[in-house]
């Protein structure tokens, strides 16, 4: 039996959505300690899993690896489509789980794409292989089309940012009870509209932020400069999404966002992917702060929901045997 331990990210947004510009995507994000998703994987002569959400996961990576089968069980896991990367996680935990249960060891960037991951972002994946803070690459502009690529027809964004993130370092998640993020054919179409429509001048700034503010910040542990940083960039991305999520923000995190950046121990907020999760950065030392705040801007909101504060993960996904 194999067991692969992962968790979530988060994802603050690309650095060009426009075509204008020689590189589309390039996204940007972290590796968190928690929520997890642990997968155990062993022999079997077909495919067995009790999850039915995670059953088509284990089925293709069954298929991608060319073994007659698996039996898979989920021991812990976290919501799907919230904004905290749950099916890249599953996905690769899964060929990776399969894999090993066989005794072979997997490369999930050379996999990925066999998966229907790393299209656009390739942090969920750099994540799952390394944790810490990533910047990706993102892919050549002319191979854009208006219909996505067949699956596999692409290469995981290369990483060309890494780096760990200080241990007091702390992240509030705030998950309202609201609609799931957007999540495939309707991402697609999502993605695709605002590329089409996308203003290269945000991605002219977003440059600017990311190599005058942000990646200084990350390299010498500064925390304050990071967070009103990677809550800038999640602004500006949200004017490329403001006609397909209903504003610079998916309602209602708008509000949330707006609420937690109130809080002086929290040095910036803001929606990972589409949402509906909100992060705010915090240190140790403020954490049960933080999660005060994060429960005050649910009530404010008037909505339900769950708030956690965690650490950053400066490890890849741990495999067990």
């Amino acid at each position: 039996m194999a067991t692969v331990t992962t968790a979530a990210r988060l994802h603050f947004g690309f650095q060009n959505l426009a075509l204008a510009h020689e590189r589309l995507y390039g996204g940007v994000g972290l590796a968190l300690e928690e929520p997890r998703l642990v997968v155990e994987a062993e022999r079997a002569d077909n495919v067995v899993c009790a999850d039915q959400s995670a059953t088509p996961y284990v089925e293709r990576a069954v298929e991608v690896l060319g073994v007659p089968g698996a039996r898979v069980t989920v021991r812990e896991r976290y919501p799907r489509h919230v904004g905290l990367g749950s099916g890249t996680q599953l996905a690769l935990a899964a060929v990776v789980a399969v894999g090993r249960a066989y005794g072979r060891e997997v490369d999930v960037r050379e996999l990925a794409p066999a998966l229907g991951r790393g299209g656009r972002s390739g942090v969920g994946v750099a994540t799952f292989e390394h944790g810490g803070f990533v910047a990706d690459g993102g892919h050549p502009t002319e191979r854009f089309t208006a219909e996505p690529p067949a699956e596999g027809d692409w290469a995981v964004p290369p990483v060309i940012a890494h780096h760990d993130l200080p241990t007091d370092w702390r992240f509030v998640l705030v998950v309202p009870d609201a609609d799931p993020g957007q999540s495939g054919a309707d991402e697609d179409r999502s993605m695709r509209q605002a590329v089409e429509r996308a203003d290269p001048g945000i991605a002219d700034e977003i440059a600017t932020l990311l190599t005058r503010q942000l990646l200084p910040a990350v390299a010498t542990g500064d925390r304050r400069g990071f967070g009103h940083a990677a809550a800038r960039l999640g602004r500006l991305n949200g004017a490329w999404y403001a006609d397909e999520q209903g504003g610079v923000y998916r309602p209602p995190a708008g509000e949330l966002v707006e609420r937690l950046g109130d809080e002086p121990r929290v040095t910036g907020a803001g929606q990972s992917s589409w949402g509906p999760a909100v992060w705010g950065l915090t240190d140790v030392d403020s954490a049960s702060a933080a999660r005060d705040a994060g429960q005050a801007a649910l009530d404010s909101a008037g909505v339900d929901g769950h708030v956690q504060v965690v650490a950053p993960r400066n490890r890849g996904a741990r495999v067990s045997e």
